[in-house]
Protein backbone atom coordinates (compact mmCIF):
# COMPACT_ATOMS: atom_id res chain seq x y z
CA UNK A 1 0.00 0.00 0.00
CA UNK A 2 1.64 3.34 -1.31
CA UNK A 3 2.08 5.93 1.70
CA UNK A 4 2.43 9.08 0.80
CA UNK A 5 3.77 10.34 4.16
CA UNK A 6 6.47 11.94 6.24
CA UNK A 7 8.30 11.19 9.54
CA UNK A 8 9.36 13.64 12.08
CA UNK A 9 10.77 14.08 16.20
CA UNK A 10 13.54 13.03 17.93
CA UNK A 11 17.41 14.24 18.59
CA UNK A 12 19.85 19.01 17.01
CA UNK A 13 25.51 28.73 11.77
CA UNK A 14 28.68 29.47 10.70
CA UNK A 15 29.19 32.95 11.67
CA UNK A 16 31.21 35.45 9.55
CA UNK A 17 32.95 38.62 11.03
CA UNK A 18 33.41 42.12 9.24
CA UNK A 19 36.91 43.25 9.09
CA UNK A 20 36.95 47.19 9.24
CA UNK A 21 39.65 48.58 7.07
CA UNK A 22 41.10 51.73 8.40
CA UNK A 23 40.05 55.27 5.74
CA UNK A 24 37.71 52.44 4.40
CA UNK A 25 34.17 51.77 4.67
CA UNK A 26 33.65 49.40 7.47
CA UNK A 27 32.41 45.24 5.91
CA UNK A 28 29.17 44.33 5.96
CA UNK A 29 29.29 40.28 7.84
CA UNK A 30 28.38 38.03 5.08
CA UNK A 31 24.59 37.11 5.41
CA UNK A 32 24.47 33.08 7.32
CA UNK A 33 23.14 30.48 4.81
CA UNK A 34 20.20 29.18 5.90
CA UNK A 35 20.50 25.07 6.37
CA UNK A 36 18.58 22.91 4.73
CA UNK A 37 18.59 19.29 6.13
CA UNK A 38 17.51 16.05 5.43
CA UNK A 39 13.82 15.71 6.96
CA UNK A 40 13.17 19.06 5.84
CA UNK A 41 9.66 19.21 3.88
CA UNK A 42 10.11 20.88 0.09
CA UNK A 43 7.08 21.94 -2.10
CA UNK A 44 6.65 21.26 -6.12
CA UNK A 45 3.75 22.49 -8.42
CA UNK A 46 2.74 19.39 -8.12
CA UNK A 47 3.05 18.20 -4.38
CA UNK A 48 5.45 18.50 -1.47
CA UNK A 49 7.88 15.63 -0.45
CA UNK A 50 10.32 14.99 2.46
CA UNK A 51 14.58 15.14 1.64
CA UNK A 52 15.71 12.36 2.97
CA UNK A 53 19.26 12.88 3.57
CA UNK A 54 21.87 15.37 1.94
CA UNK A 55 24.97 13.69 -0.29
CA UNK A 56 27.88 15.46 -2.44
CA UNK A 57 29.93 14.43 -4.97
CA UNK A 58 32.44 16.72 -3.70
CA UNK A 59 31.31 19.75 -5.86
CA UNK A 60 27.73 19.20 -6.08
CA UNK A 61 25.00 19.04 -3.44
CA UNK A 62 21.84 16.89 -3.44
CA UNK A 63 19.04 16.20 -1.56
CA UNK A 64 17.63 12.51 -2.38
CA UNK A 65 14.22 11.75 -2.13
CA UNK A 66 11.77 8.69 -2.93
CA UNK A 67 11.67 7.88 -6.79
CA UNK A 68 7.69 8.84 -6.71
CA UNK A 69 7.91 12.61 -5.45
CA UNK A 70 8.74 14.26 -8.70
CA UNK A 71 9.89 13.28 -12.73
CA UNK A 72 13.20 14.73 -13.75
CA UNK A 73 12.83 18.59 -13.87
CA UNK A 74 10.51 19.05 -11.31
CA UNK A 75 11.64 22.41 -9.54
CA UNK A 76 11.53 22.27 -5.45
CA UNK A 77 11.18 25.47 -3.64
CA UNK A 78 11.36 25.75 0.17
CA UNK A 79 7.80 27.29 1.07
CA UNK A 80 4.29 26.21 -0.43
CA UNK A 81 3.94 29.34 -2.22
CA UNK A 82 6.33 28.33 -4.37
CA UNK A 83 8.97 31.91 -4.28
CA UNK A 84 12.04 30.66 -3.13
CA UNK A 85 13.44 28.02 -5.51
CA UNK A 86 16.33 25.39 -3.91
CA UNK A 87 17.17 22.97 -6.72
CA UNK A 88 15.34 20.30 -9.58
CA UNK A 89 14.94 17.04 -9.86
CA UNK A 90 18.17 15.58 -11.95
CA UNK A 91 17.25 11.90 -11.65
CA UNK A 92 14.22 10.10 -11.27
CA UNK A 93 14.19 6.20 -10.96
CA UNK A 94 10.83 4.32 -10.12
CA UNK A 95 9.50 1.78 -10.41
CA UNK A 96 12.38 -0.95 -10.36
CA UNK A 97 14.18 1.42 -7.51
CA UNK A 98 12.24 4.00 -5.86
CA UNK A 99 14.77 7.30 -5.32
CA UNK A 100 15.17 10.72 -6.82
CA UNK A 101 18.35 13.47 -6.72
CA UNK A 102 16.91 17.06 -6.27
CA UNK A 103 20.45 19.26 -7.26
CA UNK A 104 20.72 21.91 -5.03
CA UNK A 105 21.28 25.19 -6.97
CA UNK A 106 20.28 27.92 -4.58
CA UNK A 107 23.47 29.39 -3.06
CA UNK A 108 21.60 31.28 -0.04
CA UNK A 109 21.29 27.76 1.49
CA UNK A 110 23.85 25.44 3.18
CA UNK A 111 23.38 21.90 2.52
CA UNK A 112 24.74 20.33 6.15
CA UNK A 113 25.04 16.04 6.04
CA UNK A 114 22.60 16.29 8.76
CA UNK A 115 19.15 15.54 9.81
CA UNK A 116 16.38 17.75 11.47
CA UNK A 117 14.13 16.88 14.43
CA UNK A 118 12.16 19.33 15.31
CA UNK A 119 14.24 22.49 16.14
CA UNK A 120 17.27 19.98 16.57
CA UNK A 121 19.88 17.93 13.89
CA UNK A 122 21.50 15.26 14.14
CA UNK A 123 24.92 14.54 12.39
CA UNK A 124 24.90 12.02 9.58
CA UNK A 125 28.52 10.68 9.40
CA UNK A 126 27.68 7.44 6.89
CA UNK A 127 25.65 5.50 5.15
CA UNK A 128 24.96 1.83 6.65
CA UNK A 129 23.30 -1.36 5.53
CA UNK A 130 19.94 -2.33 7.50
CA UNK A 131 20.49 -5.61 9.20
CA UNK A 132 17.05 -7.61 10.87
CA UNK A 133 16.97 -7.00 14.05
CA UNK A 134 18.70 -3.73 14.69
CA UNK A 135 16.56 -0.36 16.18
CA UNK A 136 15.97 1.98 13.73
CA UNK A 137 14.04 5.55 13.88
CA UNK A 138 12.58 7.60 11.14
CA UNK A 139 11.25 10.97 10.79
CA UNK A 140 8.31 12.41 9.07
CA UNK A 141 6.13 15.66 8.74
CA UNK A 142 2.82 14.16 9.57
CA UNK A 143 3.52 11.95 12.68
CA UNK A 144 7.01 12.99 13.71
CA UNK A 145 9.99 10.61 14.84
CA UNK A 146 9.02 7.03 15.22
CA UNK A 147 11.50 4.19 16.24
CA UNK A 148 10.96 0.45 16.14
CA UNK A 149 13.45 -2.33 14.25
CA UNK A 150 14.31 -3.43 10.80
CA UNK A 151 12.04 -6.86 10.39
CA UNK A 152 13.15 -7.85 6.90
CA UNK A 153 15.71 -6.92 3.91
CA UNK A 154 16.00 -7.43 0.40
CA UNK A 155 11.85 -7.26 0.06
CA UNK A 156 9.97 -6.21 -2.66
CA UNK A 157 6.59 -4.31 -3.06
CA UNK A 158 4.18 -4.03 -5.95
CA UNK A 159 2.29 -1.02 -7.61
CA UNK A 160 0.50 -0.54 -10.58
CA UNK A 161 3.71 1.06 -11.98
CA UNK A 162 6.05 -2.09 -11.74
CA UNK A 163 7.49 -3.94 -8.77
CA UNK A 164 9.94 -2.49 -6.79
CA UNK A 165 12.90 -4.41 -5.23
CA UNK A 166 15.31 -4.55 -2.53
CA UNK A 167 13.69 -2.36 0.10
CA UNK A 168 13.98 -3.08 3.60
CA UNK A 169 10.60 -3.69 6.05
CA UNK A 170 10.16 -2.16 9.76
CA UNK A 171 7.14 -2.25 12.26
CA UNK A 172 7.83 1.57 12.86
CA UNK A 173 4.36 2.94 11.46
CA UNK A 174 3.76 6.11 9.37
CA UNK A 175 1.17 7.96 7.76
CA UNK A 176 0.30 9.90 4.77
CA UNK A 177 2.80 12.65 4.17
CA UNK A 178 5.39 10.85 5.84
CA UNK A 179 6.41 9.47 2.98
CA UNK A 180 10.16 9.94 1.62
CA UNK A 181 11.29 10.79 4.89
CA UNK A 182 14.84 9.01 6.40
CA UNK A 183 15.50 6.44 8.34
CA UNK A 184 17.95 6.32 10.98
CA UNK A 185 20.07 4.73 13.39
CA UNK A 186 22.63 6.58 15.18
CA UNK A 187 24.64 8.36 13.03
CA UNK A 188 23.73 5.87 10.24
CA UNK A 189 21.66 6.72 7.43
CA UNK A 190 19.53 3.67 6.58
CA UNK A 191 16.84 4.81 4.11
CA UNK A 192 13.81 6.43 3.27
CA UNK A 193 10.07 5.77 3.47
CA UNK A 194 8.46 4.70 0.61
CA UNK A 195 5.63 2.44 1.58
CA UNK A 196 3.61 0.89 3.65
CA UNK A 197 0.39 -0.26 5.55
CA UNK A 198 -1.92 1.07 8.78
CA UNK A 199 -0.95 3.90 11.01
CA UNK A 200 0.58 5.19 14.34
CA UNK A 201 -2.83 4.72 16.15
CA UNK A 202 -3.28 0.60 15.53
CA UNK A 203 0.42 0.28 14.74
CA UNK A 204 1.63 -0.70 10.71
CA UNK A 205 4.41 -2.18 8.49
CA UNK A 206 6.50 0.25 6.39
CA UNK A 207 9.53 -0.04 3.41
CA UNK A 208 12.15 1.89 2.31
CA UNK A 209 14.45 2.11 -0.50
CA UNK A 210 18.25 1.62 1.03
CA UNK A 211 20.29 4.61 0.67
CA UNK A 212 24.20 2.76 0.28
CA UNK A 213 23.27 1.45 -3.16
CA UNK A 214 22.07 4.46 -4.27
CA UNK A 215 24.89 6.65 -3.27
CA UNK A 216 27.50 4.25 -4.92
CA UNK A 217 25.22 4.17 -7.95
CA UNK A 218 25.37 8.16 -8.38
CA UNK A 219 29.37 8.64 -6.66
CA UNK A 220 27.58 10.47 -3.57
CA UNK A 221 28.61 10.57 -0.05
CA UNK A 222 27.42 11.31 3.01
CA UNK A 223 29.01 12.60 6.43
CA UNK A 224 31.12 15.22 4.66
Amino acid sequence: MRLRTAVAQLLCAALLGALALIAAPAATAAPAQTPLRGGTLLFSPSGRCVVSFNATTGTRYYGIMAGQCGAVGTKWYADPGLTTEVGVTETAVFPGKDYALVHFTNPDYSYPSEVAIGARAIRINRAANPVVGQSACRVGPTTGARCGTVQGVNVSITYPQGTVNGLFRTNICAEPGDSSGPAFAGDGALGFLVGGSGNCTTGGTTYYQPLAPVLSAHGLRVGY
